[in-house]
């Protein structure tokens, strides 16, 4: 077994924690940073932000609070509009809206989605949300076009622009609402700048991405035309992008969408995320599902029609058609708006829908969430017991302080973690030489925490771990971003809270690779698993976060376990769509040249497929983890003690400084998280010679 550079640096980097571990009760240092050498940053940050406001604070408040009544205006107008327009034109200019993007299926649900926020009682509330999405989504498609566009000129300011972006997307939104409302006050224009701000950087990395994509001879053909620069850049090359850039506000309404609820803390207005957040807060289970429900419809119909309309921005299926026939489906949009108007005129119900006719099942759901929480308590109570004694509870401060008569039945002895080391040696052995060594260092590395606890790792271990996984990814530069990151967290004083957080995260996300894959690759293999799965994850991505803790927390009262069960609801799509996206795509040319050689279906799976689509489905596992990380703030709200709850505690306090060092702690741990599996999915694709842009 022969051992090669990447083995023998792992090696001395476990030699050096366990020389860790042994010195840590010798040894203050290794025990914990110490607190003279860390930083009073959130007092720092309170003593900048106050300076500020007493030399600049009359003239910024004046000019703030004059854009916030400007602004005051259109999210009126806007919300007067929609309630004033009779349902009945809304429903069917979406319908038909949906037809055009994607076909009568789509308008079908669409048509069925709009009703069930009618006959269910929240059809104001809906467009009172939907006027905060109609206004937020446009700024945002604006606001980041402009910054693309600046930053696709100039690569000096994609490169101001990028960490903050990364920054607007990591760090918690309740992290820097607390200068928002400073600044502008409370009110519904607070929430549409929250809204912008979070929904800005999917537009401008789109704008970006498609600009720089435009292939060479198109742009070579304009100037060969004699267009000058404005001409090459609005005729040609936006033209050009339309695609990306139409996906770009795709993913900007679903990020104004999560942000609809926020929006209602800090705006405090009659809309669906307030429905939400005043049923979650009496713990009416029924009612809260329903509202967030219509969130996530909401979203899903935004969703797939604009996902249609960037499908069919080439305009190719309309090419040597009539104008009539080109503008049929808008013109029989109007036509039937034009009939429901005058209808609506002379029958009421279609102009306002009666009180009478509302119908809701919300006492039903609470009856039955009631019934299973009384009648499954002992499974329910069983199931939590075990997963917290034999998984959580280990993992966060290891096998010694867990294993007790009371939990395991058996006292922990010497005896037993000899026979314990022994047992993972032997598995890290087997796995060396039958996998990879790869495999071999994961499994050795999640032993140590198993066995000693992740809040009991000395801080040096963590970082030669972490750093040395940065160098052999992505080389010097991810390292020193590595050794920054985790730096912050020290001199912050946040490390132990770091660790709590990834002691929460990491076990999710390793609950939503092993579920999460799994469903994915029975999703890749049948269409009708794909189907079934598919409208299960838009419900859960869609879903208000706060709405994922209720069922939660009705079966799993408090805790840590109801936070990984919340975090895992939440983040286990992404892992599910790209393993699903990633078996699918890959290239039939080796599929038939597997299938040639006699493969059977097993190895196929393992042999051929995975390792192909590896780097997709590490992309997934990105995605998994920044969701899990931006889970933690809602999960505070279960009692956890990790990042989220500093926070969480920095709103509540209206201290900034607490908030958004914590929140910067979080947006560091997700960043080094995002560039280490970026840079592993790069090395992958290099490997199996795949272009990097296979994976977008």
């Amino acid at each position: 077994m022969r051992l090669s550079r990447s083995d023998i640096q792992w090696l001395a980097v476990i030699a050096f924690t366990l020389i860790c571990i042994m010195l840590k009760p010798y040894t203050s240092l290794l025990a914990a940073f110490p607190a003279g050498w860390q930083l009073s940053l959130s007092d720092w940050l309170n003593v900048a932000m106050r300076s500020f406001l007493d030399a600049f604070g009359g003239v910024f408040y004046q000019a703030f609070r004059t854009f916030s009544w400007l602004l005051g205006f259109p999210v009126r107008w806007v919300r007067e509009l929609l309630q004033w327009v009779p349902w009945s034109i809304i429903i069917a200019l979406v319908t038909f809206a949906a037809y055009y993007a994607r076909g009568w299926r789509l308008a079908l649900f669409a048509l069925l989605s709009m009703l069930y926020m009618l006959v269910i009682g929240y059809w104001q509330e809906s467009m009172n949300s939907l006027a905060l999405v109609a206004l937020s989504v446009p700024l945002a498609v604006l606001l980041g076009f402009l910054l693309g566009s600046l930053g696709f000129l100039s690569r000096r300011i994609e490169r101001l622009l990028m960490p903050v972006l990364d920054l607007l997307q990591t760090v918690p939104a309740f992290a820097y609402l607390i200068p928002i409302i400073i600044l502008f006050g409370f009110g519904p224009v607070v929430g549409l700048i929250a809204s912008i701000l979070y929904a800005v950087a999917p537009m401008v990395r789109n704008t970006i991405l498609g600009l720089r994509a435009v292939p060479a001879e198109i742009i070579e053909s304009g100037l060969m035309s004699g267009a000058t620069q404005l001409q090459l850049f609005f005729q040609v090359r936006v033209p050009s992008a339309l695609k990306q850039l139409l996906l770009g506000i795709n993913q900007t309404t679903m990020a104004a969408f999560t942000m609809v609820i926020i929006a209602s803390i800090i705006g405090g207005t009659d809309d669906i995320g307030w429905e939400v957040l005043s049923t979650i807060r009496k713990a009416l289970f029924g009612e809260s599902l329903l509202a967030g429900l219509v969130i996530a419809l909401m979203a899903m119909i935004m969703d797939r029609i604009t996902a249609g309309l960037a499908d069919r921005s080439s305009g190719a299926d309309l090419q040597g058609r009539s104008l009539l026939a080109r503008h049929s489906i808008l013109l029989l949009a109007l036509g039937t708006a034009s009939v429901l108007w005058i209808a609506s005129l002379v029958i009421a119900p279609l102009a306002s829908f009666p009180e009478a006719w509302v119908w809701s099942p919300a006492k039903w759901l609470n009856d039955a969430v009631a019934w299973l929480v009384l009648n499954w308590r002992v499974g329910i109570e069983t199931i939590k017991t075990v997963a917290f004694f034999y998984l959580m509870l280990p993992m966060k401060i290891g096998l010694a302080q867990t294993v007790s008569p009371y939990s395991w039945g058996f006292e922990f002895t010497t005896w037993h973690a000899a026979a314990f080391a022994g047992l993972a040696l032997a598995a890290a052995v087997a796995l060396w030489r039958v996998v990879s060594s790869s495999v071999a260092v994961a499994f050795v590395l999640l032993a140590l925490i198993y066995g000693f606890g992740i809040l009991n790792l000395p801080w040096p271990a963590v970082f030669a771990v972490a750093c040395l996984l940065a160098w052999q990814t992505g080389g010097s530069r991810l390292t020193v971003g590595v050794l920054a990151g985790l730096g912050f967290l020290l001199v912050a004083g946040l490390w132990q809270e770091a660790m709590l957080s990834v002691y929460l995260c990491g076990i999710a996300v390793l609950i939503c690779v092993v579920v999460g894959g799994l469903i994915g690759v029975a999703a890749a293999q049948s269409d009708r698993v794909s189907r079934l799965v598919r409208p299960i994850n838009d419900t859960l991505q869609t879903m208000p976060l706060f709405v994922l803790l209720i069922p939660a927390v009705m079966f799993f009262k408090l805790g840590d376990f109801t936070a990984v069960i919340a975090i895992v609801l939440y983040a286990i799509v992404p892992m599910i769509r790209y393993t699903e996206h990633g078996l699918r795509s890959v290239p039939s040319g080796v599929v038939e040249a597997a299938q040639s050689m006699g493969t059977t279906s097993t190895q196929m799976l393992f042999q051929v497929k995975l390792p192909q689509a590896l780097p997709v489905v590490m992309l997934g596992l990105n995605q998994t983890v920044l969701y899990g990380i931006s889970m933690l703030v809602i999960t505070a709200l279960v009692g956890t003690s990790d990042l989220g709850q500093r926070v969480y505690i920095g709103l509540g306090d209206g201290d900034f400084g607490v908030g958004m060092v914590a929140g910067l702690g979080m947006a560091f741990l997700a960043m080094i998280a995002d560039r280490i599996i970026q840079a592993a999915a790069r090395a992958r694709q290099r490997a199996l010679g795949l272009p990097e842009e296979a994976a977008l």
